[in-house]
């Protein structure tokens, strides 16, 4: 990385229930480094360990707030977050996916995140990006959202 590229602070959101890797897609979430076990930022990064913990935390709550209409289990329960990227300015980038690529919200979910993110205090801009590599499988449900589904 140059002095001009921003330093990014990642965290790997591979679903609650640990369902396959995230996909490196996207110019400015490739380039950035991952964020080593729990939340510890990238040396270098202008944010501590706690600013960066906190702030993933409230970024996590706050998405959890988004559900599809017609599943009543939230997107981070249902794995539907695959990455959760902040950069030393508290910009945020988060790819996401959907159950199906024809979900009726498809143009609208990705708008609900980006609201979701940026009511977080202490967030800059906040850009999120669709993919469907990997595609979303029933594997990535937390337990929560199987008992909110009775997929049990």
């Amino acid at each position: 990385m140059d002095d001009t590229t921003p330093q990014h602070d990642r965290l790997d959101v591979t679903g609650p229930a640990g369902g396959g890797a995230p996909a490196e897609t996207g110019e400015p979430m490739a380039r950035a480094k991952s964020v080593a076990d729990g939340g510890t930022p990238v040396e270098g990064s202008s944010l501590s360990r706690e600013e960066l913990e906190q702030l993933t935390s409230d970024i996590v709550a706050a998405i959890k707030t988004v559900y599809d209409p017609e599943i009543p289990a939230d997107i981070y329960e249902l794995g539907l977050i695959y990455k959760i990227d902040v950069d030393d300015d508290r910009n945020v980038d988060v790819l996401m996916t959907l159950t199906a690529p024809g979900c009726p919200v498809a143009g609208d979910m990705p708008i609900w995140v980006e609201n979701a993110v940026n009511s977080v205090p202490g967030v800059g801009a906040t850009r999120v990006e669709l993919t469907f590599d990997p595609p979303w499988e029933m594997s990535r449900m937390s337990d929560e959202a199987r008992l909110a589904l009775n997929m049990f």
